[in-house]
């Protein structure tokens, strides 16, 4: 792959925790591992990581407790890779700041996957200036510009709004709390509503087939994902 990352796995499984070592060695990553919420902190000093693989079930802290430290300490890319399933779980990790979330029992290509699209876009400085090409549509941020199949589209500021927000991390889920903070405010993040009129109208004017969306996806009840595949 183009980008070789340095992985720190927080992890107190030892058999998941070799089973993520195995996975990001073969493909070529440097791994440095943790057993504990501790031993995490004070290596993502240490090592600087550019990927936290994050598990929540830790034996001295709640890793959800973890998320905000992190973020406040490293612009290192945070997965959380954790057993928990309910929703709720996803969207607090999500909202706190980590950037995805894979559910254990995971596929290990999967893994790898959001592993390549974090170094893909590991670009926070140069965000505004980027442009994201899925499929036929091409986005434009810094002169908030979109085209489809070579044609301007006209969207409304707060179908725009959604669509950067997505833009500016393709391939990972952003919640609706995320998204509704974002665009509407702070005071209107229960609107769900709101969000799914703006998706609804991006859909219609980017997707080839909007009732088999492939741009914006789903994370049913957390949030959307755009698809950097197209």
């Amino acid at each position: 792959m183009a980008s070789v990352a340095k992985i720190l796995i927080v992890e107190d499984d030892a058999h998941i925790r070799r089973l993520l070592r195995a996975a990001v060695q073969r493909a070529g990553h440097g791994v440095v591992e943790a057993t504990s919420a501790r031993e995490g902190l004070s290596l993502l000093d240490i090592e600087k990581p550019d990927v936290v693989l994050l598990d929540l079930g830790l034996p001295d802290r709640d890793g959800l407790e973890l998320i905000q430290p992190m973020r406040s300490r490293s612009n290192a890319t945070l997965i959380v890779v954790s057993a928990r399933e309910d929703t709720a779980e996803k969207v607090a990790a999500l909202d706190l700041g980590a950037d995805d979330y894979l559910t254990k029992p995971f596929d290990t290509e999967e893994l790898l996957a959001r592993i390549r699209t974090a170094m893909r876009h590991r670009t926070p400085d140069q965000e505004t200036e980027r442009v994201i090409e899925t499929g036929d549509v091409r986005i434009d941020l810094a002169h908030r510009r979109v085209e489809r199949d070579g044609q301007d589209v006209h969207l409304t500021p707060k179908e725009y709004g959604v669509l950067a927000e997505l833009s500016r991390r393709p391939d990972r889920v952003v919640s609706h709390a995320q998204l509704l903070r974002a665009v509407w405010g702070a005071a209107q993040e229960d609107r769900v509503d709101y969000l799914r009129i703006a998706v609804r109208g991006l859909r219609q004017k980017l997707e080839p087939d909007p009732s088999r969306p492939r741009l914006i996806v789903n994370e049913l009840a957390v949030g959307y994902r755009l698809s950097a595949r197209g």
